[in-house]
């Protein structure tokens, strides 16, 4: 659903998908647009709008322009930066997702994320 709609697209998107105590989707918020090669996240605009709703966990999902789903250097570090900031806030982070025109990758299918929400 969402290599579909956003792995076309010309500038990185960041979104939000908070999920409640039984993962159901409660809200879809749209954090950053960037440019061609970044879009440039903080924690605190990303966990904002997930404290405000009461999630309980969370799933990123951004797109690459470029067509490849690999995950940057930068990437790798801002899921982490967002796992550890989720873990003290209550909100775990289930998965970040990169969607492409050449596919998608999932950090938590990478095995990258913990199972408490955490980049090992």
């Amino acid at each position: 659903r969402y290599g579909a709609r956003l792995s076309s697209l010309c500038q990185e998107v960041f979104l939000t998908l908070a999920l409640d105590a039984k993962n159901r989707v409660t809200s879809e918020t749209l954090v950053a647009v960037g440019t061609l090669a970044a879009c440039p996240i903080h924690p605190r605009e990303v966990f904002r709008a997930l404290v405000r709703e009461a999630a309980s966990t969370v799933i990123f999902v951004h797109n690459h322009p470029s067509g490849d789903p690999s995950p940057s250097p930068d990437d790798v570090d801002l899921t982490a930066r967002l796992a550890s900031s989720g873990e003290l806030l209550g909100i775990r982070v289930l998965d970040h997702v990169i969607v492409a025109r050449d596919g998608s990758y999932s950090f938590a299918d990478a095995g990258l994320l913990g199972t408490r929400g955490r980049v090992p």
